[in-house]
């Protein structure tokens, strides 16, 4: 008996795509108008009909190719290009690289605080002299 896994069962791909997307059986099951055991049986399967793994790829929001030529390793040699920090021609990748200095930016911040903070204080102020001065003339 082999250990080894077959690389084209098509319901092993169905399921990893539908597991990668935070999809449950139920949820595709419903998209496809199917119960869960359907899908479960689906996904046990090795091969399906051409017709029913283009619902199933609807269902998924991929096509068809894509469930056909699906493997673990260009998944994650995919995604791990999202955090390539490797240099192109030469140039270094400043997709972080600031214009401004933050430091500048939070103490203008804070300087706008502190003027808010005088206007609001000084409306209190006359506030409070008005209602004075109403309280006088009775």
């Amino acid at each position: 008996m082999s250990t080894v896994t077959k690389q084209n069962h098509i319901g092993r791909k169905i399921s990893r795509i539908r597991e990668l997307k935070d999809m449950k059986q139920e949820a595709l099951a419903q998209a496809l108008g199917t119960s869960q055991q359907a899908v479960s049986a689906i996904e046990n399967s090795e091969t399906i009909e051409e017709e029913r793994l283009e619902e199933v790829a609807k269902a998924l929001g991929v096509t068809v190719e894509a469930i056909k030529n699906f493997s673990e390793e260009s998944m994650i040699s995919y995604f791990n290009t999202f955090n390539d920090n490797s240099t192109a021609n030469g140039l270094v990748n400043n997709a972080n690289h600031c214009t401004f200095n933050p430091l500048d930016k939070l103490m203008e911040s804070v300087e706008e605080n502190k003027k808010l903070y005088e206007r609001l204080l000084q409306a209190e102020k006359d506030k409070i002299e008005y209602l004075e001065k109403l309280l006088q003339q009775k």
